[in-house]
């Protein structure tokens, strides 16, 4: 029996958030320079769309770019936006075959203008698209959103515009994901076992799955393995076991 046909369908994670890592190290195992990595990285993003649109995920976060990743190399960084750019052209045939929209997170006014002029296209020619929504983190960091979310809510009550106080509920929609469910599982790939300054508020309740598998090497039955052991999992949210038991 395959991965997939234990995946109890009814146990589905409605968002699933993935720390894309292990290209550069795969790339040096094969004696090559890390955009080789890079670039065969593309087929797991593929697949993990795939994958996940099949199985009836809602939501699919990517991070794809860091803030802290313009302080690589130059030229790593140009290749990375070269990449990007393609792969953004190539992909918005295939996301409205299956139905899937595409969304973005992060600080997108440091994007070079080329890269942010063909992701406003591919959202916009993918935006009436329901079965799955693809959110690329792009130019992210957890530390900059909260920030920029408090600036914005202090130019709100400078201004009047900010009339309650605020709660968990009101700051979230401060938020880039504002509308976008919070992760319910976090995958990260590599073998590294931290969070890396992703999604750090929305993952508050999140389960964590980390794999050795490097990211250019992820295939569904990897996917697969992580939502198994998701619904191997009791989410408490600071009950008890016989409080969910209870209620169950």
């Amino acid at each position: 029996m395959s991965t997939l046909e234990n995946i109890d369908q009814n146990n589905i994670p409605k968002h699933i958030a993935i720390i894309m890592d292990g290209n550069g190290r795969w790339a040096k195992q094969r004696k090559q320079p890390r955009i080789f990595g890079h670039k065969n990285a593309i087929k797991s993003v593929r697949e993990t769309v795939e994958g996940c649109a099949e199985i009836g995920v809602k939501y699919l976060t990517l991070y794809a770019f860091s803030t802290e990743n313009w302080n690589r190399p130059k030229l790593e960084v140009r290749a990375l936006m070269e990449l990007l750019v393609h792969s953004i052209n190539s992909e918005v045939k295939t996301l409205n075959k299956n139905d899937i929209r595409l969304q973005a997170i992060g600080d997108l006014d440091s994007l070079p203008k080329s890269t942010r002029r063909e992701l406003d296209l591919a959202i916009e020619k993918t935006s009436t698209n329901k079965r799955m929504t693809l959110v690329l983190a792009l130019s992210y960091s957890s530390q900059w959103e909260i920030l920029n979310a408090v600036n914005k809510i202090a130019n709100d009550a400078k201004n009047g515009t900010l009339t309650s106080e605020i709660d968990e509920e009101s700051f979230s929609n401060y938020l880039t994901t504002s509308g976008i469910p919070d992760p319910a599982l976090m995958i990260r790939t590599s073998g590294e076992h931290r969070i890396s300054n992703f999604l750090l508020w929305q993952l508050a309740y999140a389960e964590l799955y980390f794999t050795d598998t490097l990211w250019p090497d992820f295939r569904k039955p990897d996917l697969h393995k992580a939502i198994l052991d998701f619904q191997q999992r009791e989410r408490r949210f600071g009950l008890t076991g016989e409080q969910i038991t209870a209620t169950a």
